[in-house]
């Protein structure tokens, strides 16, 4: 069985690693991968200021250096987690809407289960499951596991 588990640092992303190790802690698994998407920021108005306003540009790119630094961290520490409940896991990073590269990766590499949280960072309370994990239902053939 390969396992996809999604995480962004959210609490709900926390309680979809708690539940791999529930379930899974002791059984024959030949894969388990922690898989975390993020996307950069942007403006739309980068492109016209680009050589108008280099200090702009330098914080923009900075940034996005500390994005890229804070989400190696949480996937850093979601493979800890497991790895502390004799799970090992394999990690991927990935730039992009996390819906789509999430249903792309499952269904290319032929995850059997997708684990992920039913509601991520942006914390949308109004539904009763986020945007990503909803849409990563909508989007893959992969069973997926939605922890709330």
């Amino acid at each position: 069985m390969k396992l996809l588990v999604c995480v962004d640092g959210s609490a709900e992303s926390n309680k979809a690693l708690d539940k791999t190790v529930e379930l899974f802690s002791g059984c024959r698994i030949d894969n388990v991968t922690v898989m975390l998407v993020f996307q950069r920021v942007s403006f739309p108005f980068v492109e016209s200021i680009e050589t108008k306003e280099p200090e702009i540009m330098e914080s923009f790119y900075l940034m996005n250096e500390e994005l890229v630094r804070q989400h190696e961290k949480i996937l850093e520490e979601s493979v800890a987690k497991l790895q502390n409940c004799g799970i090992e896991p394999e990690s991927i990073m990935k730039e992009g809407r996390p819906a789509p590269v999430i249903a792309e990766v499952a269904d290319k590499d032929n995850y059997d289960l997708i684990i992920i949280g039913g509601r991520g960072r942006s914390g949308q309370k109004s539904s009763s499951l986020g945007s990503v994990s909803n849409a990563v239902i909508q989007a893959t053939s992969t069973s997926v596991l939605v922890v709330k």
